[in-house]
């Protein structure tokens, strides 16, 4: 059995019931997801298989 996961729509989706939760964090989150997906782009860590 192969699990494909994707980590970007994940740390999306974590993010944004962050921001639905804590409104007032929004900048902090912002800056923290766009940090994540500039280091997953560089190091390409887009994919993760799980097998």
């Amino acid at each position: 059995m192969n699990i494909h996961l994707s980590l970007t729509p994940l740390i999306s989706l974590i993010a944004g019931i962050l921001i639905l939760v804590m409104p007032k964090l929004l900048n902090f989150i912002v800056a923290i997801y766009l940090i994540a997906i500039g280091l997953i782009g560089i190091f390409g860590l887009g994919s993760i298989r799980i097998h």
